[in-house]
This record gives C-alpha cells, sequence and structure tokens, in this order.
C-alpha cells in the first residue's frame, strides 16, 4: 500500500493530528517536533525519547504519566535533529535531570549526544539509556552493536515508571540499563514499508518466504527462510530467543508486536504457541503484550520480546500509566495461564469401519484438493473463504461421524451437527442441515436396509428443509441449482430400479453438469449477489462443491465393505 500524505510534509501532518486528537493528553513542544505531556511536573526526573516516525505509537503516543514525559520525533526513519532533541529536552525538563532514551542509531547517538551537551553547557544534567535489545543486528559478546527495536517500549516503561514514582537522575538511569541487558528480541518480516509518497516497498518478500531478524527502518531480514505456519512462527522466534536470556528466577514480560500490518488475529494465533514453549522452559509470563508497540509503517510481520523480571523490574513495570499508545491500571503482575479453545471435535481420531466414515472421508479429500479453487471461484464475487470453510467443515464432520459410531443416523446427523459448527457461515449450516436431515431419513435402518427409494426419501427430506432454511429458488446460482437436480435424478433412478450406488453415481453426474451450467447464472442471493456480473462465466462456489461431495460419495459407496 501507498502510504498516506506527502512525503515533504508527513512528519508535520501525522503530528498536528496526533495533538489535535489526544490534545487531553498531549501538548506540542513550542517550535519543535516534539510532544509533551499535558499536565506539568516539579522536581522529577524527565524521561525523554525519540527517534525517526513511523513506528507508532512509539514515540509520541508513549508519552504521559507513568511512562514517558516527552518525545521527539524525527522524518521517516530518521533522527531528529539535536536542535529539535534539545528543545524538546529543555520544555520537558523540570529540575531534576533528563533521561534520554533510544535506539541504538548513529544518527540518533550523535543528534541526542549534542543535545546532551549542549544541555550540561547551561547546567542541566543528563543521562542516556541506549536500547540494544535485537539480537539479530550483533553477536551476543558485543551488545553494543545491537540496535534497539520493540524493547525500547519495555525498557522506557521501567524508566518511566521509576521517574513517577520519584527516583532520582542516577536510580533511573540504573534502572534502564537493567531493563535494557535483561532484554531481547528476534524479530520476522513477511512483507516490507512503504515510504509516504512512494509507490513501492523498500523491499518485497517472497509469497512463500519471509525475513528473519529484520530491523524497524525498512530493511530486510538478515536472512531469507520459508514461510512457516502461525506455530512453527512461534517456535521460531522462540527458539531464537531462549540461548539468550539472561539468568533469573523465571519471570518475565512477554511482548508479541506487531510491525504495521499483520492482524492482531493472526498475532494471538501466534501467541499460544508462544506461551507454550515458554512454560515448557520453565519460564513464568507475569505480563503479556500483544499488539502495536513499535511498527514500521506499513510493514508486514512480528517480533518476539521478552523482558527477564526481577522484584524491582517486576514492580516498575506493574505500575500504572497513561499515554495514547498504552494504559496500565498498575495491578499486581500474576502468572498469565493459558487458555485452550481447542475443540475435541478437531481431534485426531481412528479410521471407522461404516460406509459413512468411507464416504465422508472420500469427501474430505477431494474437498482438500479443490480447497483453493473453491475459493478462487468464491472470491469471484464474495470473500473467498468457501474452500477454507468446506475443508474445516468436512473434517469437523469426519471426526464427529466416528466418534458416533456406525450407525447410519446417529453418524449422519453428528456430522451434520460438527459441519455446521466449524464451518459456520450460510454454506456451513446449509450443508450441516442436507447431513443432518439425510441422517433423520435413514433413521433405524442398517445399510443393508438402505435402498435406492429409501435414500431418495431422505434426500427429498433433506432437499425440503434445506430450501426452507436458505430459501433459495432454482436459477438463483446457489447450491440449490445443483443439489435440485441430483434430488430428481436420484428418485429417477430410484424408481427405475437402480442400487444405491447406481443411482447416486448417476445422479452426481447430473450434479456435475448441473454446477457447470451455474456459470451462466446470474446470483440473486447473498453477497454475490451484489457484484453478480464479475461471476458470469464462473460455476457457483457452493453448487462445484457440492457435485465434487457426491461424486466423492458414489465413488466410495461403488466399492465393497
Amino acid at each position: 500500500m501507498t502510504v498516506l500524505g506527502a512525503a515533504e510534509t508527513f512528519k508535520r501532518d501525522w503530528l498536528d493530528g496526533f495533538v489535535t486528537a489526544y490534545g487531553r493528553s498531549v501538548r506540542k513542544v513550542p517550535g519543535a517536533y516534539g510532544v509533551l505531556r499535558r499536565e506539568e511536573t516539579e522536581r522529577k526526573v524527565a524521561v525523554v525519547i525519540g527517534g525517526g516516525c513511523g513506528h507508532y505509537p512509539a514515540f509520541a503516543g508513549l508519552v504521559g504519566p507513568g511512562l514517558a514525559d516527552g518525545a521527539v520525533v524525527g522524518d521517516v526513519f530518521t533522527s531528529p535533529s539535536a536542535e529539535q532533541v534539545y528543545r524538546t529536552a529543555r520544555a520537558a525538563e523540570s529540575g531534576a535531570g533528563v533521561l534520554f532514551g533510544y535506539g541504538n542509531y548513529q544518527g540518533d547517538v550523535l543528534h541526542f549526544g549534542l543535545a546532551a551537551r549542549r544541555l550540561a553547557a547551561e547546567g542541566v544534567e543528563s543521562r542516556t539509556i541506549l536500547v540494544t535489545d535485537d539480537i539479530a543486528s550483533g553477536p551476543a559478546d558485543a551488545p553494543e552493536r545491537r540496535r534497539g527495536v520493540a524493547g525500547d517500549f519495555l525498557v522506557f516503561k521501567v524508566a518511566g515508571a521509576a521517574a513517577e514514582r520519584g527516583d532520582d537522575l542516577a536510580a533511573v538511569h540504573a534502572l534502564a540499563e537493567k531493563a535494557n541487558a535483561n532484554t531481547r528480541t528476534f524479530g520476522v518480516a513477511f512483507g516490507g514499508c512503504t515510504l509516504p509518497g512512494a509507490s513501492a516497498p523498500l523491499f518485497t518478500v517472497g509469497e512463500s518466504e519471509m525475513e528473519l531478524g529484520l530491523g524497524i527502518h525498512g530493511e530486510p531480514g538478515v536472512r531469507t527462510a520459508g514461510r512457516l505456519s502461525a506455530r512453527e512462527l512461534a517456535d521460531e522466534l522462540v527458539d531464537g530467543l531462549l540461548p539468550e536470556l539472561p539468568e533469573g528466577d523465571g519471570r518475565v514480560v512477554v511482548l508479541l508486536n506487531g510491525l504495521g500490518r499483520t492482524k492482531y488475529e493472526e498475532m494471538f494465533a501466534t501467541y499460544t504457541r508462544v506461551h507454550e514453549r515458554l512454560a515448557e522452559a520453565g519460564l513464568s509470563p507475569l505480563h503479556t503484550e500483544v499488539g502495536e508497540f513499535v511498527t514500521s509503517l506499513d510493514m508486514a510481520g512480528v517480533s518476539l520480546s521478552i523482558l527477564v523480571l526481577d522484584d524491582e523490574l517486576a514492580e516498575l513495570y506493574a505500575a500504572p500509566c497513561d499515554t495514547p499508545g498504552y494504559r496500565s491500571t498498575g495491578a499486581e503482575l500474576a502468572q498469565v495461564p493459558l487458555e485452550s479453545t481447542v475443540d475435541s471435535l478437531l481431534a485426531e481420531t481412528e479410521p471407522g469401519q461404516g460406509i459413512v466414515d468411507r464416504a465422508l472421508t472420500a469427501a474430505l479429500h477431494v474437498i482438500e484438493a479443490n480447497e483453493a479453487e473453491l475459493g478462487r471461484l468464491d472470491a469471484v464475487a464474495a470473500d473467498g473463504d468457501h474452500g477454507l470453510g468446506m475443508t474445516r467443515g468436512m473434517r469437523a464432520a469426519v471426526a464427529a461421524a466416528r466418534r458416533a459410531g456406525d450407525s447410519l443416523s446417529t453418524a449422519l446427523l453428528a456430522a451434520g451437527t460438527a459441519f455446521a459448527d466449524a464451518a459456520g457461515g450460510a454454506s456451513g449450516a446449509l450443508y450441516g442441515v442436507l447431513l443432518a436431515e439425510t441422517g433423520a431419513g435413514v433413521q433405524g435402518r442398517s445399510g443393508d436396509e438402505v435402498t435406492a427409494e429409501v435414500l431418495a426419501d431422505a434426500v427429498d427430506g433433506a432437499v425440503t428443509a434445506f430450501v426452507e432454511l436458505g430459501k433459495a429458488e432454482p436459477g438463483e446460482k446457489t447450491m440449490l441449482d445443483a443439489i435440485e437436480p441430483f434430488r430428481l435424478a436420484l428418485r429417477e433412478q430410484a424408481e427405475a430400479g437402480a442400487d444405491v450406488p447406481q443411482a447416486w453415481q448417476k445422479a452426481a453426474q447430473v450434479a456435475v453438469s448441473a454446477a457447470e451450467a451455474t456459470a451462466d447464472l446470474l446470483p440473486a442471493k447473498g453477497r454475490a449477489a451484489r457484484l453478480a456480473q464479475r461471476s458470469k462465466g464462473h460455476p457457483d462456489p457452493g453448487a462445484t462443491s457440492f457435485a465434487l461431495l457426491v461424486t466423492a460419495v458414489g465413488q466410495a459407496l461403488g466399492k465393497e465393505d
């Protein structure tokens, strides 16, 4: 994406908007690109943080009681000038000195250093904490060569709390140094960020790749690896950090930080495994942060930071703060429990012996093989999730049917309920009712007792329930445009005396042709109806998945028990 705003005015524009939006909490530094906490303070250490913009909520969003007293902002990924740092520090200073905090980047070191010298010439004492948490940017035996990334937030939080409780400058600085020494970060990127006014990202990442050990200034990582699942990614991050952590009693703060484009839901999906791995390693997360704290414009990626606690750091991290980008109530840190919402229906199950298991398993395999194509068809005029939903639904249906045993009716009812629950959405409910109502139609009968006529009656009942629930009519480009021809053909075959496998297979062939014919129709129901013309020439995804299912079931019925 292209970042909104003109490059030459981006810093001014967003900072003006930020102060306007959060004027109740912050105020601008006169004549500088900096912000201060709204209320003035007396005789406390002023914690002044800063760096280039593009990292919100770092740095301006972390200004407020309990955290930073001021923040100075440079251009995108560029250090603020010494003059800007000086003006901001001067405005924040209240008689107890200044603690400067920033990531270990050469431009920041030079300009903050010049500002500190100017303050010293005027009789204002200052100290500096250079954050060096990024393990990918330098060797463990030379931490001074490492850069500061998401660990900035953890270090600033400790320093701000120490200053807020009235510690003197030497004490605040010592605690910030301890927090930095106890913090480690490792990150990955899935896509580069785009500078304001630019039309292309600073770097790109292949769809099947990711960059390990990235920074926060648009640079790629130190090495490229294959794209991992959420669980595998968690392992990669934890494996990178565990050997680097300093000694402690096991208490830690854990920060899973989004870099600007990664969704919170994706980070939560990753965090469960992070927590599991840390617990296995004997660590106790007393506090967890999952969100955006130090970003890189619109970069896609995450970083994992761990702060190893002792009694003093735990007390300071738990202290309250109130800033636009982060608030804490000051609740005492406590062990964070590992929560699990794993559905027992999705657990591994042993294959069954009956025809229902054989038929549903065959259907599952064909849906898994065609998941991407079903998603592509659905994306033409809808949200593209039909293939994924069908796969989830079929996996749950197979597992539930196996648990239910070999009774036809009970297995199909369980499969229908599980399908609807796992797949969700309209398709989940409609496929669920088809399975469950077919099961109701064969209730009390064994496999040998189900003739083609009995099966046709059961399908008639299922389709009736389907229509009552979905309110669809033939010709509206829905699943019904394959289901109704299938139902009629199955009835015709049963009345002609065909056996079950033959009747079902003939009806499945009709369903396949009917599904293909939906390419000539325009949708009249659901979200696809709003983009009806787009779907012209493409078969309906629901009708297609139905044709795939009944074809696979027909093949399974044709095999001997």
